[in-house]
């Protein structure tokens, strides 16, 4: 396995190895793996130049206990110009629902809100026993966002994704697996090497076949992706200015129930 370096910038926060026709790529933000604009950009940086390199697979997959709890909710919603500064991490969210190759995601611990985007823009997740997916957005106050309203019922169902929508539950891993939000279930500590292992088979297939077929595929999740993201936005916008925004925010971060009044 070799190390690529994919921009200088942010090369301690995301890190390329090409293993033959496996590329890995990992975040570095541990414990909880928060992604911010700069991430995302390495997060695409890697797996173009995985692709530019010969890579036919790519691993996502995170250092520490989770995989990632989305964005810091001070980073995006604290900010002066909040609608600017989520459209700059949606913009990025896009270079990584369109690259050209097939993505694993090695899910350990939480996937969490614009984490579970994340897994989501992937084609494949591998949960295991501590691995918990969570849409939290309603027990925020606000809309879902990195285009959850689209991938989410395409993977698990219009009516399962509605539900973990509108009541922010948590799957654990094996009810992930189950509700085929994971498609590989791992022993502890082994998701990551079972996700190489899922991208080694995917790999060894005709990589052109295999392009065209994705390409087929993704064709009208890639079409209806840029009004999903701008869609989830609009009505994030208005909701964070909102009074429950506001008391979920806030119990979000003192890890206690919040009480919604509907303004």
């Amino acid at each position: 396995m070799r190390e690529v370096t994919v921009n200088e910038a942010s090369m301690s926060k995301v890190t390329l190895e090409l293993d033959g026709h496996v590329a890995v790529v990992e975040m570095h933000a541990p414990p909880a793996n928060f992604f911010d604009r700069e991430i995302l950009a390495a997060i695409a940086d890697a797996g173009e130049r995985a692709t530019a390199e010969g890579a036919r697979a790519i691993v996502l997959c995170a250092e520490g206990r989770h995989f990632c709890a989305g964005a810091r909710l001070a980073d995006v919603t604290g900010t002066l110009d909040a609608r600017a500064s989520a459209a700059a991490v949606y913009e990025q969210a896009v270079r990584i629902f369109r690259l050209e190759i097939p993505v694993v995601a090695a899910v350990q611990g939480a996937a969490v809100g614009g984490g579970l985007g994340l897994a989501c823009a992937a084609d494949f997740r591998v949960a295991g026993p501590k691995s918990r997916f969570e849409a939290n957005f309603s027990r925020l106050g606000f809309h879902c966002g990195f285009a959850l309203s689209l991938t989410l019922p395409r993977i698990v169902g219009e009516t399962r994704a509605e539900l973990m929508l509108y009541t922010g539950r948590s799957l654990s891993g094996e009810e992930a697996y189950a509700a085929g939000l994971a498609d590989r279930f791992a022993e502890l500590g082994e998701e990551r090497a079972v996700a190489v292992g899922l991208a080694r088979e995917l790999a060894g297939a005709a990589p052109l076949a295999v392009r065209s077929m994705r390409a087929t595929m993704r064709a009208g999740l890639l079409a209806r992706l840029e009004a999903a993201l701008e869609h989830e936005l609009h009505e994030q916008e208005w909701l964070w200015r909102t009074e429950d925004a506001a008391t979920g925010i806030t119990a979000s971060l003192e890890r206690r129930d919040p009480v919604f009044h509907g303004r």
